[in-house]
């Protein structure tokens, strides 16, 4: 036999196929299947005693908060009977599971075996039950104890040169009394190495809405859409993103609102929804959407959105003051004439044939809003990891501007955040650039000087593992191999390693490509019961509206050796610290009100912190975009001049976005079908457009490699099935994380240094 010891861990899936069928696109989300899908995975994982339990309290107003995306819950009444859509139920499913694997797992199955696996069978093993170490040079995770595990990470720290040698990466499950413990333990320990999911997903919203608008986040509530005349659906599939935000859609339609969708799938929740709590939805009965959909190109986003800007200042000449707002332009705005001279200058036959959409259908839907007010706008990842995503997004600021949409009822801007707290640890203080204001609450609340040099995001992170300027890696969750690009890169980064920390609940592939030395540090899930002290504790979460409410978990714990986040930071900083430093650690272990407190005095907008989230539904932070305020430098919303530069392809050479299947939450995987797209059965396949696939010499089916040779270096993802899809030419779709192999790590988007993950040049070779 031969030595484990020698052999690496896989740091991708392995090429096996699971037996791939095809069915009928479809072209409504929801309804019955939806109900019978989310009830089998419930069964499957739980068992319907604890399953019923879990979903019971579920988004609830004194319940606990889903641990999927961060769509928001009603301000008023929420369903007693299912205040969850079907993927939430699958993330309740996955945690709440009965399977844990403990040190016998580990002793009888080695880190190399385990990397054998897919990521769904990985995910699908179990809770783990306790602490886990693997010594330099081992193959086999074994048993450790609690405070082990903190004085040898501790031991760790104390060891480095400086503080920037170390990384602390947060996924967007973590809890704001989490987040801002593990903030101020990285800073009070001396750096801002404080990557997190959002440097990858909605990094691109905060700069542009930043820029423009003075705050980097949205300025909608969801009464705003009952209030909608428009709404404006870019980049986003709902319907596996985000199900319960095609209830709110369906509602706003039903008020007289015009909803547009603009992709480049035609996706089914983006088409028609059968509401699963309704008759009529049960019966299939008006089940429409959309009013208008736009198969724009991959990345044409940004022409079609300047086309139809073109088109409304068009119009406002020859009708003046019958189709901009210009009196809410004259108050709130600069640099509206420089960017009115801008696109008057482009040719809208060119801006047209750029998106990929006919002219008739711009004039089309500049016919559905010229007279509209209340348009909002939304968006996901289809825009934010773009090279020119900002620019994009600053582009339906301009929209919203011109129209004077920015702090009305019904009207404005609405970035929709893929999970649930990835908000709130922003607002926290997880970010690699914190604010000199965040600063200098830090060190007036705390006594310490905390450091000021900006630190490194997740880019910058994989490449100082990889160059050993950063030795120590830790993840506060997530799944951070197989969330980020340049797969093979970060894998050797991450093997560079001197140690690897993963505060987490289940397995995954990040924690089988490790560092000399690995721990796993096991978690309390969102809905396991929290004691401290004998009492029951609740965290707290920020939506992608900016509510701020309470999560209490309710079902007993697979195991009495987890920890709470709040707990397994607390006594990793007491580890650290000893009797030395200036915060006192042991206060927070007591009661987590006294975290709460803290975060009131260092981070604006929580005042009566621990009095206004015990209020049913929680409350809203302050947002100076919904109350008409631009906190720009001017104190007025910016006008963005934006020059599209199309990606050039050669005959050979085809565009890829990576996207979800419906059987998964970003790196999770519930199951191997998409029902949505027709797909049973497999994850390696590869959506193309039949001509694309004819010019190629490709039949239905055929088994193909698909290569990336930016930079001059070989990227390749292997044994992919080809699938003819209703995509446009020259565009492809693929699954993540299959297919991060290929997106490379030094191609981000101006400014925010989001890897561009929807715009990878391919080849496809069989």
């Amino acid at each position: 036999m031969s030595d484990e010891s020698t052999r690496k861990p896989l740091s991708e899936n392995p090429v096996k196929y699971t037996g791939l069928s095809i069915s009928q696109v479809k072209e409504t989300a929801g309804g019955i299947p939806a109900v019978l899908s989310a009830f089998r995975h419930i069964l499957a994982e739980t068992g319907w005693v604890r399953g019923w339990k879990a979903l019971a309290q579920l988004n609830q107003k004194r319940g606990y908060d889903c641990p999927g995306c961060a769509w928001p819950d009603p301000d008023d009444e929420r369903s007693g009977l299912a205040e969850y859509c079907e993927n939430g139920a699958k993330a309740v499913a996955e945690e709440a599971t009965n399977k844990k694997i403990g040190p016998d797992f580990f002793l009888q199955n080695s880190v190399y075996e385990l990397s054998l696996l897919s990521d769904f069978e990985i995910g699908k093993k179990g809770r783990i039950e306790s602490p886990l170490y693997l010594p330099a040079g081992a193959t086999h995770y074994r048993a450790i104890t609690w405070s082990d595990a903190f004085e040898k990470i501790a031991t760790y720290l104390k060891e480095l040169s400086h503080p920037d040698q170390a990384i602390f990466y947060t996924s967007g499950r973590t809890s704001n009394e989490a987040a801002f413990l593990y903030q101020l333990f990285v800073r009070s320990f001396g750096t801002n190495n404080l990557p997190d999911c959002s440097n990858m997903c909605h990094e691109s919203s905060g700069v542009a809405l930043g820029e423009s608008l003075g705050i980097g986040k949205g300025s909608v509530t969801l009464d705003d859409f009952n209030q909608a005349e428009v709404i404006l659906i870019l980049g986003q599939n709902p319907g596996t993103n985000h199900p319960r935000m095609l209830t709110a859609l369906q509602k706003a339609k039903r008020n007289g609102a015009i909803i547009v969708s603009i992709n480049p799938l035609r996706e089914a929740g983006l088409i028609g929804f059968d509401n699963p709590q309704q008759i009529r939805g049960m019966l299939h009965m008006d089940p429409a959407l959309s009013d208008l959909f736009l198969q724009v190109k991959i990345n044409g986003d940004l022409p079609l959105l300047q086309a139809i800007n073109y088109l409304l200042l068009q119009e406002e000449e020859m009708a003046p003051g019958t189709i901009l707002d210009i009196a809410f332009i004259e108050k709130n705005t600069i640099e509206f004439r420089q960017y009115v001279r801008h696109i008057k200058a482009l040719d809208f036959s060119v801006l047209a044939k750029q998106a990929g959409i006919g002219e008739e259908e711009i004039l089309a839907l500049v016919r559905l809003i010229r007279h509209k007010k209340r348009i909002i706008a939304c968006w996901a990842m289809g825009l934010t990891q773009h090279k020119n995503a900002v620019d994009t997004i600053k582009e339906i600021v301009n929209l919203l501007l011109l129209k004077g949409s920015i702090g009305v009822p019904g009207g404005g801007t609405c970035p929709v955040r893929g999970h649930s707290n990835v908000q709130g640890d922003r607002t926290m203080g997880i970010y690699e650039k914190p604010s000199k204001d965040l600063l200098e609450a830090l060190r007036e609340q705390f006594h310490f000087d905390p450091p000021a040099k900006h630190g490194y995001d997740v880019v910058d992170s994989i490449r100082a593992l990889h160059n050993g300027s950063a030795t120590f890696f830790m993840a506060m969750g997530g799944n951070f191999l197989s969330a980020t690009p340049d797969t093979a890169f970060t894998s050797e980064a991450l093997r560079k390693c001197g140690m690897t920390v993963h505060i987490t609940t289940k397995l995954n592939r990040s924690h089988l490509v490790h560092g000399k030395e690995s721990i796993i540090l096991p978690c309390l899930a969102r809905s396991d019961k929290d004691m401290q002290n004998g009492v029951s504790q609740f965290v707290s979460c920020e939506n992608s509206m900016g509510v701020v409410q309470s999560s209490m978990g309710n079902l007993a714990p697979v195991s009495d050796q987890l920890l709470s986040e709040p707990a397994i930071v607390c006594k990793m900083a007491k580890a650290y610290f000893g009797t030395t430093g200036t915060i006192n650690w042991d206060g927070f272990l007591q009661h987590y009100d006294y975290i709460r407190e803290a975060i009131e005095k260092t981070i604006p907008g929580f005042d009566g912190y621990n009095q206004k989230v015990r209020k049913p539904g929680g409350f809203y932070l302050p947002n100076a975009n919904r109350e008409g305020r631009f906190e720009t430098f001017s104190s007025k919303a910016q006008f963005n001049i934006a020059d599209y530069q199309p990606q050039i392809l050669s005959d050979h050479e085809l565009l890829m976005m990576t996207i979800r299947s419906h059987d998964q939450f970003n790196t999770t995987i519930y199951g191997l079908d998409d029902r949505y797209r027709g797909i049973k059965g497999e994850r390696r396949v590869i959506f193309m457009n039949a001509e694309d696939m004819a010019a190629l010499g490709l039949e239905p089916k055929s088994v193909v490699n698909i290569y990336n040779f930016e930079g001059g270096k070989e990227r390749v993802a292997k044994g992919f099935i080809a699938i003819p899809y209703n995509i446009p030419r020259k565009c492809t779709a693929t699954y993540f994380p299959e297919t991060n192999v290929l997106v490379p790590l030094g191609i981000v988007a101006d400014k925010s240094k989001t890897p561009v993950s929807k715009g990878v040049v391919i080849e496809v070779r069989k």
